[in-house]
């Protein structure tokens, strides 16, 4: 089980994912598409991705608008699990 990381571990690698913010024991991310459709296929993605290396974020869908939530529950905090997926997540965005 990955160790949930220290405050300025996860702050000097947010600096490297811009767009997530530090929301209590979870990194955030805010996205909006164009419609419901173009939200559904990030999401979709999204879930292949998680799938793919067994770790899942907390997904919330209105409309058009996607906030994913990573955290590590079995560790009880931020890990670099949830850090490398932020980074594959925001991959999938520079490849539309």
């Amino acid at each position: 089980m990955p160790t949930p990381l220290p405050d300025n571990d996860i702050q000097q690698a947010l600096s490297g994912l811009p767009h997530w913010t530090r929301a209590g024991d979870s990194i955030q991310r805010k996205f909006e598409f164009p419609d419901f459709r173009g939200a559904m296929a990030f999401v979709t993605k999204v879930a292949d991705i998680a799938e793919s290396i067994n770790h899942h974020p907390d997904i919330n869908i209105s409309y058009n608008h996607v906030t994913l939530s990573l955290t590590s529950h079995d560790s009880g905090g931020i890990t670099n699990r949830d850090l490398k997926l932020a980074a594959q997540i925001d991959d999938v965005l520079d490849s539309r």
